[in-house]
């Protein structure tokens, strides 16, 4: 059921804080360049890459001093536009290494729920990819503050990469997180947890097995990752989640390895 990986072109690739940050709040430098390094080298096979990476807040802690992810709606702006403007300096860094260029590209959602302005996203990420450039898209953390304006917000970016994916009728998404793949139960709790192989259909079973949300660095839990898969399979697409400690997996799963948990329809 794999086989299809094996000749994706247009691939959205999701990167969770929890593999840009080591548990002690760090950066991870090592995983950060091995990603460039992996999605330089499918852009030199002549694949269509656009990188959806969280990380913002995360990295603006780090660089902040802040050991607790901050409760106060203006402090995780500050921190974020910190830490957004530091990611990028750090992805620019290590994907020239590898001589690929990339551009940042900030959303929030009423920018793709605008014919107008959807049309415009559109456009742009069609433009990037034509120049063989990787765009790196996040939420715009310093305007999308769901208090403010619940239409302005996707929710985290599980689910900005599924809409992504549906904007650019990607081939498949890969949604790399801490763990690897979707289990019936938390496998750090219940060491009887099965690994799921393949899912096709998202219902009210897998929904209570997702369990809560995501680490402190990080917003997304379970939950929200099969809320991007069914947005996906909705659009007769295909994701994969996987653990992307390290990215090199990424390379595993375009070779058709049954590694992770593929939701495709059956």
């Amino acid at each position: 059921m794999r086989d299809f990986l094996r000749s994706v072109n247009r691939i959205v690739v999701k990167i969770g804080t929890s593999s840009l940050i080591h548990p002690n709040g760090k950066i991870n430098f090592a995983g950060i360049d091995q990603l460039a390094f992996v999605l330089t080298d499918l852009c030199n096979q002549g694949k269509e890459i656009i990188l959806v990476s969280s990380g913002a807040i995360g990295v603006g802690m780090d660089k902040l001093s802040i050991p607790e992810r901050p409760q106060d709606i203006p402090i995780q702006q500050a921190v974020a536009a910190v830490g957004q403007s530091e990611l990028m300096h750090i992805y620019n860094q290590r994907f020239l290494v590898y001589s690929q260029q990339t551009a940042q590209v900030l959303l929030t959602r009423d920018v793709v729920d605008f014919p107008e302005s959807r049309k415009n996203v559109i456009n742009t990420l069609e433009q990037l990819l034509s120049m063989g450039i990787v765009p790196i898209i996040n939420e715009n953390d310093t305007v999308a503050v769901d208090e403010m304006d619940h239409t302005r917000k996707f929710g985290d970016n599980d689910e900005l990469s599924a809409i992504v994916a549906q904007l650019m009728d990607a081939d498949v998404l890969i949604m790399l997180s801490d763990i690897d793949g979707f289990y019936s139960d938390n496998p750090s709790k219940n060491k009887q947890a099965v690994l799921y192989s393949t899912i096709s259909t998202i219902n009210q079973t897998l929904m209570e097995q997702a369990g809560g949300e995501g680490s402190r660095f990080g917003t997304g839990g379970m939950a929200s990752k099969l809320r991007a898969a069914q947005r996906v399979l909705d659009s007769n697409s295909a994701m994969v989640l996987a653990n992307g400690k390290p990215p090199r997996i990424i390379f595993d799963i375009l070779a058709g390895v049954d590694v992770g948990t593929l939701f495709k329809e059956a």
